[in-house]
């Protein structure tokens, strides 16, 4: 005879008391799962896990016979994940269009608690499994991540999970053993009983600057390297902050230590600091999709795309646009040899990390395809579902051939060569990326523009586009700026200066990243009169009370706030 589980705590209103004290528990379902598609997506998860029955060995990394993808889980700080089945009930009705797909083992969870979750349960408590020589320890938060959004259906469902604390929490295990439905989960040890995963989640996700608790958490050594370091970096950054007063500008001297011929029209550079970043000096790390302002020996200062690499040492590829070219091209093809010093000012992140997309079809023309490369192995090699669209005028003009023949041998990579008759068709990009696809486009300024058209005209959200210009148009009719809180100063912007460049030079503000209007760095507050938007960084409510002030000009007279 199966043996029932005990009733559950009930609040006032007969539902399941999530805020009862929690001494014991009873597992109610025990789960595992192989690796396997994520239909339509071609990756592979461990989310879809089924129902064991009779006793499962727990190792120290996680059940017999589970496989998880070890980029974001497994492991001896993720070895287990447990979920409370009451918080089904609620999920179903808040989303009831997706109230079929709220069931034990939604989440990809090993095992289903009766009422065991993230208010009643503290980092660093120990539980001992009944009829078993098996104990667990809580180690983490669950983190969610885009898997969520596919799974239930849900675009951007995943941060109602930490919103609402309802994530679910990982175990380690600290003794192995069996483990089956039915046995009881019951508290041992509770070494923090202030820190219960939900006042975790509060600061990891919500309170992320409060130095003091940042400080407390990064101590706590029950905690999975994952949160650890997390609020270890914090409180480094915070430290460094304190200590170290930012300039407005600082421009550091690299050498160029490699120059490579790419194709015909393209070549790579590549750049090493003069000086080595000092212990704690600042993160030497970039994120994929970083660009670098670089100031020129013939006075020009212009912002690349980073290949690769970090801030000590990276490449950049530069396309010779003679007839566009406004100096910068022509002059690290002609005159940059190997050796030569160049200053580097401001090295930003451009190209935005959309984590909740189930699918991410970047798209790029000629030498656009280096401000996605980077983006695109770093998905690939999280496991992410990716794909990179790239039209080339013939096979010949394709550079880093060798990165590209890998993605197009793995299926992240679609390459359409003019000369033998292959084209590109946006439109049809489009229209079949996939429920939850996130687009990225880049390359010169037919690209640009018909992209931009059809995504109009197909309705896609404003939100689930990137566009990463290489070039802009800057030019136009001269126009004043009223500076607000600069005392009202009036400034002139002759017909081929910029906005941007006239205030640098005045105020030594705004600061400045991109300077074609791919990011928001620049950005001034818009206060009153009219403005030729350019530029894809505003979205059409922004552009009411912003401008770019690299690439947007006003009309007639406009007044701003830097």
């Amino acid at each position: 005879m199966v043996q029932q589980p005990p009733p559950l705590p009930l609040d006032a209103n007969g539902e399941v008391d999530l805020r009862a004290p929690l001494m014991s528990d009873t597992i109610l379902q025990v789960r595992t799962g192989r690796m396997a598609p994520l239909a339509p997506l071609s990756i592979k998860s461990g989310i879809n896990k089924t129902l064991r029955t009779g006793p499962v060995q727990i190792t120290k990394l996680g059940l017999e016979g589970d496989e998880q993808d070890p980029t974001f889980h497994g492991g001896v700080d993720k070895a287990v994940h447990g979920y409370c089945a009451a918080h089904y009930k609620s999920w179903q009705q808040e989303f009831p269009q997706s109230a079929d797909r709220f069931v034990p083992g939604g989440f990809g969870e090993n095992l289903v608690l009766g009422f065991m979750n993230e208010r009643n349960v503290c980092i660093g408590d120990v539980f001992e499994i009944s009829d078993s020589t098996a104990m667990l320890q809580i180690s983490l938060p669950r983190q969610p991540c885009f898997k969520l959004n596919h799974r239930f259906h849900l675009p951007n469902f995943a941060p109602n999970t930490y919103r609402l604390s309802r994530t679910g929490y990982y175990f380690r295990v600290l003794h192995p053993g069996p483990v089956a439905a039915g046995n009881k989960l019951t508290l041992v040890s509770r070494p923090h009983p202030d820190w219960t995963i939900e006042r975790i989640q509060r600061y990891l996700h919500k309170e992320t600057d409060n130095h003091d608790i940042n400080l407390e958490l990064s101590q706590i050594e029950e905690f999975g390297a994952e949160c650890k370091d997390n609020f270890t970096r914090r409180v480094l950054r915070a430290r460094a902050k304190a200590n170290k007063k930012k300039p407005k500008e600082k421009w550091v001297d690299y050498r160029v230590v490699e120059r490579k011929k790419q194709t015909e029209k393209i070549t790579s550079f590549v750049l090493e600091a003069a000086a080595k970043f000092g212990e704690g000096e600042e993160e030497k790390e970039l994120n994929p999709g970083a660009h670098a302002k670089v100031r020129l020996g013939n006075g020009l200062v212009r912002a690349y795309s980073i290949v690769d690499g970090d801030k000590e040492r990276f490449q950049l590829a530069v396309a010779l646009e003679e007839e566009k070219s406004r100096g910068g091209s022509k002059y690290l093809h002609q005159e940059v040899k190997v050796g030569d010093v160049l200053q580097v000012g401001a090295i930003t992140a451009a190209v935005p990390t959309v984590s909740a997309a189930s699918h991410h079809v970047f798209v790029a023309g000629g030498v656009g395809v280096t401000a996605f490369l980077a983006m695109v192995e770093f998905y690939k090699s999280i496991h992410y579902s990716v794909v990179l669209h790239y039209a080339v005028r013939s096979a010949d003009e394709v550079p880093f051939r060798d990165r590209i023949e890998e993605l197009k041998k793995e299926g992240q990579l679609v390459l359409y060569d003019k000369a033998a008759g292959q084209r590109m068709d946006i439109r049809q990009i489009i229209e079949s990326r996939g429920w939850n696809s996130q687009l990225y486009f880049c390359g010169p300024k037919r690209l640009m523009e018909q992209a931009e058209k059809e995504v109009k005209e197909l309705g896609v959200d404003q939100k689930e586009v990137h566009y990463e210009a290489f070039e802009a148009d800057l030019g136009g009719d001269p126009f004043e700026a009223v500076v607000a809180n600069k005392g009202g100063v009036v400034v002139k912007v002759g017909e081929d200066e910029t906005l941007l460049e006239v205030l640098q030079k005045q105020f030594e503000q705004p600061d400045s990243s991109c300077c074609v209007g791919n990011c928001k760095t620049c950005l001034v507050e818009l206060k009153a009169g009219r403005v030729d938007h350019r530029g894809t960084a505003l979205t059409d409510e922004e552009k009411a009370t912003s401008m770019l002030s690299c690439v947007s000009r006003g009309i007639g007279r406009v007044t701003i706030e830097i």
